[in-house]
């Protein structure tokens, strides 16, 4: 059992992973980096803002130290958005427990290196960690696993051993944890199913019907499997809760934040308008950005990709971009024969 835990950033995938723990009777340090946030959860133990309705466990403290949070914890979740990770792990490296585990529950790319999210913590942290940097995800909304809905997710790490005590950690009767040695492949489903749910969303504004989105995703798995691959990992990872299991729920969960976009997008609202009544991050959106750059980077191509980046960035009309979707030559819907390689 371990003695104490420590969740960095309380937004709603933190708080739920908070709450999992201490329901297991983990103490738990929740970092709150918003001083509103911090007060709210303090006294009503709930965090109102990101996950209303939701009550912590009183063996959950909230706190507002990197150093007290982390200091003595045997494992270390990092639950901040992918554009604060580096910031972030710069500033514990040195007052981790010389033990600890650490967990990236961030889903994404770095904006400019384009590298994926336990890279950045391996170049940040101190040395004598990179082997316990661990990777969670799967289709894991934080409204219904903090609500103990079943659920599955994947802890994965370069070793088993590692992998097995996040795992460990994270199990319960309600929240099943597998694990895998792809670190590749499940970050990169992860980070990239969110470009592909934009899209399904666009597809619902649309009002283009089931068909147009089950022929996007399915489509879209090809892309993701594609770069995936290209970048490393393995064909088969994609097929899994990291990958098909994410972009199915992504694709279509209300919960769902990138769809809520692609739907705003497909209804004409422009990106900015979106995003000046955001209070939580779309991480598709700087996601596209960096697999466009990826894609071209690898001599990979993903046309469902190329026309997102077009809606998002290039102010092309959504109506416009299905189009040149659909009008593209045909070809064997298998030629590359991906889903059996790696």
């Amino acid at each position: 059992m371990l003695e104490r835990t420590a969740v960095i950033g309380a937004g709603g995938w933190g708080t739920a992973l908070a709450v999992l723990l201490g329901l297991k009777e983990i103490p738990v340090n929740l970092w709150v980096r918003n001083d509103d946030v911090f007060q709210a959860i303090a006294k009503t133990r709930v965090n109102s803002l990101y996950l209303p309705g939701v009550e912590l466990p009183g063996i959950v403290r909230p706190v507002q130290s990197l150093e007290e949070a982390v200091g003595k914890s045997g494992l270390v979740i990092m639950a901040v958005p992918s554009h604060a990770m580096r910031e972030t792990a710069a500033r514990i490296g040195e007052h981790l427990d010389p033990g600890a585990v650490i967990v990236s529950a961030a889903k994404g790319f770095e904006e400019n290196s384009l590298l994926r999210m336990s890279t950045v913590l391996e170049e940040t942290l101190p040395k004598k960690f990179r082997r316990r940097i661990t990777v969670l995800s799967g289709p894991n909304h934080a409204e219904e696993v903090s609500r103990l809905l079943p659920a599955a997710s994947v802890a994965a790490s370069r070793s088993e051993t590692i992998a097995r005590t996040v795992s460990d950690a994270l199990l319960t009767d309600r929240f099943r944890v597998y694990t895998n040695t792809d670190l590749i492949g499940v970050e990169t489903g992860g980070a990239l199913k969110n470009v592909i749910a934009l899209g399904a969303g666009i597809a619902d504004g649309l009002m283009l019907g089931d068909n147009a989105r089950a022929a996007l995703v399915t489509r879209g798995v090809v892309e993701i499997t594609r770069l995936g691959v290209a970048m490393g990992g393995k064909a088969r990872t994609f097929t899994g809760l990291s990958g098909l299991g994410d972009l199915f729920v992504t694709c279509s969960s209300t919960h769902s934040r990138n769809r809520a976009v692609g739907i705003k997008l497909g209804q004409g609202e422009s990106l900015d308008h979106i995003l000046s009544g955001m209070r939580t991050v779309a991480e598709g959106i700087k996601t596209t950005a960096a697999a466009k750059r990826l894609a071209e980077q690898y001599k990979v191509e993903m046309p469902i990709t190329e026309e997102i980046y077009r809606v998002l960035f290039e102010k092309k009309p959504a109506a416009e971009a299905l189009q040149a979707l659909m009008t593209r030559r045909s070809k064997a819907e298998l030629e590359e024969d991906i889903a059996f390689r790696g």
